[in-house]
């Protein structure tokens, strides 16, 4: 298969998984699967970095395991565990045998007492996994320099086992809001990817493949509409996700287009979209119906 009919069955592969991808992103994907390299996916929260591994997992039927990174993410809550109850549990039934006895530290923190997290697990699996670790620029940079490991050669490191090498090498998916600048060693681990919020072809293919009931005119209505209020400066913009919860309320308000509701009625609807007091504010009535007359 040359590259053009390559990169033409994984957009469509992904289109049957519900994700829309652009040329971009599918060569990327595939340099990602031939090379065996993380890809790092940056962009706004909202268009769509995350149902990349969604998709991913989807398109080679595998499982998806995810890593939601936050302020103070440790080792442990993302690479693993001991059992400490079942560990001493162990302990008092060893002691139950007579004083003298006890458990070795081998069989004590063996794996049978281990509590796999989302890293280890993901390192694991028979068959390569999607390891999704959303949101990378939340953790600090320490737990950033821990990953390095894992990034560099799908490896990890436990002080009571040793290091543990992957079992099957998984499909390593990282996104980031871009509230931090991540490091240059994390970079260069990884391919990179910059989503953008979706132009007015591909977020009207993106509605028309999620809510495939929605009625012609009133999608392109409800595209036009979100890209225009995305041009205002709003403290939260609508991201895909919104547009297609924006499309449900309507179809379930028994509507065709914009013009069979009125203004009150559109902005009573603007709770999908509109997510901070200071945005409902911004975009008020008259502001509402000028973006409906624009939006045809």
């Amino acid at each position: 298969m040359d590259s053009a009919a390559a990169i033409a069955a994984l957009r469509a592969t992904l289109l049957q998984s519900g994700y829309v991808a652009e040329r971009g992103l599918a060569v990327t994907m595939l340099m990602m699967e031939s090379l065996g390299r993380p890809l790092l996916v940056e962009g706004d929260p909202g268009v769509g970095k995350t149902e990349i591994a969604k998709a991913l997992a989807r398109a080679k039927n595998t499982r998806l395991i995810r890593l939601q990174c936050y302020e103070g993410l440790d080792t442990y809550n993302a690479l693993y565990e001991w059992n400490f109850q079942r560990q001493l549990l162990a302990i008092k039934r060893a002691e139950a045998v007579g004083p003298a006895a006890t458990l070795p530290d081998d069989e004590l923190f063996s794996e049978k007492y281990l509590l796999k997290r989302p890293l280890l697990e993901a390192l694991t699996q028979a068959a390569p996994p999607v390891l999704l670790i959303d949101e990378i620029d939340r953790a600090d940079a320490a737990f950033e320099a821990f990953l390095l490991e894992l990034l560099s050669d799908y490896q990890l490191s436990i002080p009571e086992l040793g290091t543990i090498t992957a079992t099957s090498i998984p499909f390593v998916v990282l996104t980031s809001n871009g509230t931090r600048d991540l490091s240059d060693a994390l970079r260069r681990r990884c391919l990179y990817h910059f989503l953008d919020y979706p132009s007015f072809e591909k977020e009207l293919a993106i509605l028309r493949t999620r809510v495939p009931n929605i009625p012609a005119r009133l999608a392109g209505q409800v595209v036009e509409f979100v890209q225009s209020l995305r041009r205002f400066d709003l403290k939260k913009k609508p991201g895909i996700a919104e547009t297609l919860d924006w499309a449900a309320s309507l179809l379930g308000l028994g509507l065709s287009a914009l013009q069979d509701a009125s203004a009150e009625q559109i902005a009573d609807s603007l709770a999908t979209l509109l997510k901070t007091r200071e945005d409902c504010l911004a975009i008020d009535q008259p502001t509402i119906g000028r973006l409906m007359a624009a939006a045809g």
